[in-house]
């Protein structure tokens, strides 16, 4: 049973993964980030493109003659959306502690995001798991290279290689 999850996040996407360690460490190697779930969050990616096809934006005149600013309140539309989806990502994160026992969880997601998802979790951590944050956008690193980069910042054990790659009773 693995005791370590991670998550990272961002506005468009979140990826859950497991820490686990090998049956037979002096063989396999280990331990391995495992990638366990994936969420897309797609209109977050659609964002200019179709959310916003009327492109008002911007600064204009007014009949007076003085300049009139208006965003059709885009702001609070991507606060609403990237809210939903850190609401989401909680609820995973939630499903993925309860089936795995997990006791810590490595956050990484950017600033914005982090704020999100620390409202969505609303004080209380996930089935009493310990939470620690790491304010950095890794969501488009592989699993081989998110697990470099939090052993290098001291957060998970370093990879072991495995020995000779054969198995007993390969053959």
């Amino acid at each position: 049973m693995t005791k370590t999850c991670v998550v990272v996040a961002e506005g468009a996407r979140a990826r859950f993964f497991t820490l686990e360690h090998a049956e037979v460490p002096e063989l396999d190697g280990g331990p391995d980030l495992v990638e366990r779930n994936t969420l897309i969050n797609p209109r977050h990616r659609a964002h200019d493109e179709h959310v916003y096809s009327d492109g008002r934006s911007g600064r204009n005149r007014g009949p007076s003659g003085q300049a009139v600013t208006y965003d059709e309140h885009r702001d609070g539309f991507d606060a609403e959306l990237e809210g939903r989806f850190a609401r989401e990502i909680v609820t995973e994160l939630r499903t993925l502690l309860e089936n795995t026992g997990a006791e810590r969880v490595i956050l990484c997601a950017e600033k914005r995001m982090l704020g999100f998802v620390r409202q969505a979790l609303n004080g209380s951590t996930p089935e009493g798991a310990r939470i620690v944050e790491v304010p950095k956008d890794l969501t488009r690193l592989s699993a081989r290279q998110l697990h470099a980069r939090l052993t290098e910042d001291g957060l998970l054990p370093a990879r072991r290689s495995g020995g000779n790659g054969a198995r007993p009773g390969a053959g």
